[in-house]
Parts: C-alpha cells; sequence; structure tokens
C-alpha cells in the first residue's frame, strides 16, 4: 500500500516515514498544504495520514476540498490539536480517525490498518456512472441489457475512472494502481486497455465516452 503522509515537520514526517516504511508501506511526504494536495488528488494512495496545522492551507481545508471532489481516500488527521471541538470537526470534514500526538507506533499502525481495511469493506458492489454499470467482483460490464465480460486489468482501469469521475487519470496513476510498481509495464500497456475498453463501450452503445487530454490522462464523458 502507498501512504501520503502531510506532515510540516521535517522530523516528524521523516519519523512516520520511517515507522511506516519498517510496516512494508510505501510513503511519499508533502511538507505543505498545496504540495500535499495536489499528490492527494493523484488518486494513487491507498490512504492520508493528514495533519491539521500546515503552511499555505490547513488540513481541514485539504481534506474539505478531496471531499467536495469525491475523493474519499481514508484520512488519518494527526495533530497536537486533541481537544474535542477540534476532533469532532475534523469528523465532520470526513477525516475517517483522528489521532492526537503523541501516540504510540502500535497505535498509528493499528490506527491506518483500521480506515484501509474499512474503506475496503465499504465500496459499493456496483459502480454506475451514466449508462453503465461496473460489477468488479464479477468482472461484469453491463448497459441496457446488454452485457459483457472484462478481463481483469480492463475491469480495474474502468473501476478507477468510474470512481474518480470529472478528474482526469493520468497514465502513471493507472500504471501504479493497475500494474503495480514492480511491474516493467509502460504507458503503451495503458494506451492498449483504453483502447479495448473504448471498442467494448462502442459494443454496447453506451453514452459514455473514455476521453483523453495529452499529457493529462484520461477520464469518462457522459454524451448528452
Amino acid at each position: 500500500m502507498r501512504i501520503l503522509v502531510v506532515e510540516d515537520e521535517k522530523f516528524l514526517a521523516e519519523t512516520l516515514s520511517d515507522i511506516l516504511t519498517q510496516a512494508r508501506y510505501i510513503v511519499d511526504v508533502s511538507y505543505d498544504g498545496e504540495d500535499g494536495l495536489d499528490n492527494a488528488r493523484s488518486g494513487i494512495y491507498d490512504a492520508i495520514i493528514l495533519d491539521v496545522m500546515l503552511p499555505k492551507r490547513d488540513g481541514f481545508s485539504l481534506l474539505h476540498c478531496l471531499r467536495q471532489e469525491k475523493n474519499y481516500t481514508p484520512v488519518l488527521m494527526l495533530t497536537a490539536k486533541g481537544d474535542l471541538k477540534d476532533r469532532v470537526f475534523g469528523l465532520n470534514q470526513g477525516a475517517d480517525y483522528y489521532l492526537a500526538k503523541p501516540f504510540a507506533n502500535a497505535e498509528l499502525l493499528a490506527c491506518l490498518s483500521a480506515i484501509t481495511r474499512r474503506q475496503q469493506e465499504i465500496l459499493p458492489e456496483t459502480l454506475r456512472f451514466g449508462d453503465l454499470a461496473l460489477t468488479p467482483g464479477a468482472c461484469r460490464l453491463q448497459c441496457g441489457e446488454s452485457v459483457l465480460s472484462l478481463n481483469a486489468k480492463e475491469t480495474e482501469i474502468l473501476r478507477l475512472l468510474m470512481m474518480n469521475t470529472g478528474q482526469y487519470l493520468s497514465k502513471e496513476t493507472l500504471l501504479v494502481k493497475v500494474w503495480g510498481f514492480e511491474s516493467d509495464a509502460v504507458g503503451n500497456n495503458v494506451e492498449a486497455y483504453i483502447s479495448f475498453l473504448r471498442k467494448k463501450l462502442n459494443l454496447l452503445r453506451s453514452s459514455v465516452r473514455l476521453c483523453v487530454q495529452r499529457n493529462v490522462g484520461y477520464r469518462l464523458e457522459e454524451d448528452r
């Protein structure tokens, strides 16, 4: 799993990175709210550890932006502000858990495990966009009365696009999420599977189009 740590105190950020790396997570660190928001929007993270007091953009604002954009990456808020009012406000903004400093390493890892596990449990069985209905568990795509089977990678690409409607997903994001960090896959692999999906959307006569913006990425759009 890949974790984004957004923390401006460099010593603490490095400590968190070490703890998570030892627990076999892959870790990226952002030191301010604007950089953290840009990274979080990439969609490649399985969870975010987010401080409240950050330069450029505070953690509450960052979290609010993500949730407004329908980005539901699990967020563990980590802050010195531990009073009830702050905890309630953070949870109301969309945080999945609130952990006050100082914390025990085991508690941090347990909280992170809990929110990522819960995220997997609450994913819908069927995703919908426009006239499409995707059932990832069965690799099944339906449009009206027509149904097609997808292979595993087609299913995962379409699942990611349907979970991130309204924003572009880059080739790099799709490579990491679908093929994994250790894969030898390259951008041409993504292009090939995008082509396969376009053909299947055409076969289904769907009103949904798979659009590309050069040097930005891919997203779904619906013909009105």
